[in-house]
């Protein structure tokens, strides 16, 4: 069984930091880019951020780019994403999200596997 759990959400003012944590199990995911995506109430999910199994390629959307890196541990099934310089608009529930590595750079991430998500809020 696939489990992806995430943890490190919560509240933070604007302009602080927030790392996020996601341990996968259950299978190897060597075919898969590991990332976060986000949903804010009202609107639909979207992509944050992507890293590849050998940790040699990352992806980002254009809103964090800058402010957020994403790295993976040493044992390849933890990936962290690491929040800077956070914004009131950051606000959502992060989801971790096994992505198809074929689409990790494209315009259109796509989440095979995903976990149950944290709140990140972020006060102005």
């Amino acid at each position: 069984q696939v489990q992806l759990v995430e943890s490190g959400g919560g509240l933070v003012q604007a302009g602080g930091s927030l790392r996020l944590s996601c341990a996968a199990s259950g299978r190897t995911f060597n075919n898969y880019a590991m990332g976060w995506f986000r949903q804010a109430p009202g609107k639909e999910r979207e992509f944050v951020a992507a890293i590849n199994w050998s940790a040699s390629i990352t992806s980002f959307a254009a809103s964090v780019k800058g402010r957020f890196t994403i790295s993976r541990g040493n044992a390849k099934n933890t990936v962290y994403l690491q929040m800077n310089s956070l914004k009131p608009e950051d606000t959502a529930v992060y989801y971790c999200a096994a992505i198809r590595l074929s689409t990790m750079t494209g315009a259109a991430p796509r989440g095979d596997y995903w976990g149950q998500g944290t709140q990140v809020t972020v006060s102005s």
